[in-house]
């Protein structure tokens, strides 16, 4: 659990003078943060993890420079919300009890209860995504405190913000473990509100980030996901991984099956989706494993929340040159994107995401890494 401290506005020198390039610097801060075998890099622009290393090696794509984050619309390692993922239509139902904010176990008690639909902000598709435009990831942090370890980020989004309801204050803090990365969210509303935020570092654990990483080997502790109509829009329904590409019950090269002659990967061009995870014990039992043979590095994913987002880089096409100078082409890496399922909102028979006033949102995540 996050513990509440006074807000400290930290104002720090800038470790790497490539920040010091852009019109905008005045408004970027750096966390460098190290711990064992780990080293950091945190940007208050969206909460990011600009660098990540484990034994000298960075393992998540991104930038050199803020002039790319904020010319270039990526999530590179950003945090995303208010809702990661789509809420159709941008409908969202608001569930109140007498005028004030309710919850399932208020109905089955059988009190009065009303709900309110809430038009948010949306795209193209016709879709409110990760949160509408500007989300938490195009926007400047508060850099509340930090150490040598720890870095905690501030965001306050208005009440209206994209169509969403209630000023809601989140809480993002960093901490590196020797052997891995935890974070922590914590936030609080000022009008019953939805929230699903998520980290968006897109991982690769070869050398190499400009090499795809379809030979990755991957484990996923789920039996099933969230399927899609053709517009990507989800369907409410879970299908077996059974029999599919999708089943990563036992460890798989990533590439092996993806561009198998699947209606679902046609969809997305690749994996691109929720897994409902197996996660009875919490922290305690990893849900996810990716590991890189070449360089005998393996990740393992920890999380508190019910589902996970894969993403294998589709759209990525060789238009971007990232770190290491190298054009980041197709699949070239991977996103675990822990979270509840896209458009919960709209769909009541998975785990909701109201969060009413009074109550405090809490949710963590852990990346472990060791070689062999």
């Amino acid at each position: 659990m996050i513990k509440r401290i006074a807000v400290v506005i930290i104002i720090l020198n800038f470790q790497f003078s490539i920040f010091n390039s852009v019109a905008n610097a005045q408004d970027m801060q750096l966390c460098s943060l190290h711990n064992g075998n780990m080293e950091m890099n945190v940007i208050n622009y969206g909460a990011r993890i600009q660098a990540l290393k484990f034994a000298g090696q960075d393992m998540v794509l991104g930038f050199d420079t803020l002039d790319t984050y904020t010319k270039k619309k990526q999530n590179f390692g950003a945090t995303v919300g208010r809702y990661i993922g789509r809420i159709l239509g941008g409908k969202l139902p608001i569930t109140y009890k007498e005028g004030k904010s309710s919850d399932a176990k208020l109905r089955l008690q059988g009190k009065k209860i009303h709900t309110e639909t809430y038009q948010l902000q949306v795209g193209g598709n016709g879709d409110c995504s990760h949160g509408g435009t500007p989300g938490f990831s195009q926007q400047f942090w508060t850099i509340t405190s930090h150490n040598d370890t720890t870095c905690t980020l501030r965001f306050v989004s208005p009440d209206g913000e994209n169509g969403f309801p209630g000023e809601l204050t989140l809480d993002v803090t960093y901490t590196l473990q020797h052997d891995a990365l935890r974070i922590d969210y914590a936030a609080t509303t000022t009008k019953p509100t939805v929230l699903n935020p998520s980290n968006h570092s897109f991982f690769n654990l070869s050398a190499n980030l400009g090499e795809t990483v379809h030979d990755e080997l991957l484990w996923i502790n789920s039996d099933s996901t969230a399927l899609y109509n053709s517009s990507k829009q989800v369907t409410g329904k879970l299908a077996s991984v059974t029999d599919t590409p999708f089943d990563f019950r036992h460890p798989t090269p990533i590439g092996q099956r993806i561009n198998a002659d699947n209606e679902q990967l046609k969809v997305t061009k690749g994996y691109d989706h929720c897994y409902k995870l197996n996660n009875i014990n919490g922290l305690r039992t990893p849900v996810a494993r990716l590991t890189d043979i070449s360089t005998g590095i393996s990740m393992e994913v920890y999380t508190t929340e019910p589902a996970m987002q894969i993403y294998t880089a589709n759209s990525h096409n060789g238009s971007i040159i990232g770190k290491q100078g190298k054009p980041y082409i197709k699949q070239n890496a991977i996103c675990f994107e822990t979270m509840h399922f896209t458009d919960s909102p709209n769909n009541p028979q998975w785990p909701s995401t109201q969060l009413n006033p009074g109550e405090t949102f809490h949710s963590t995540t852990i990346f472990k890494f060791s070689a062999f």
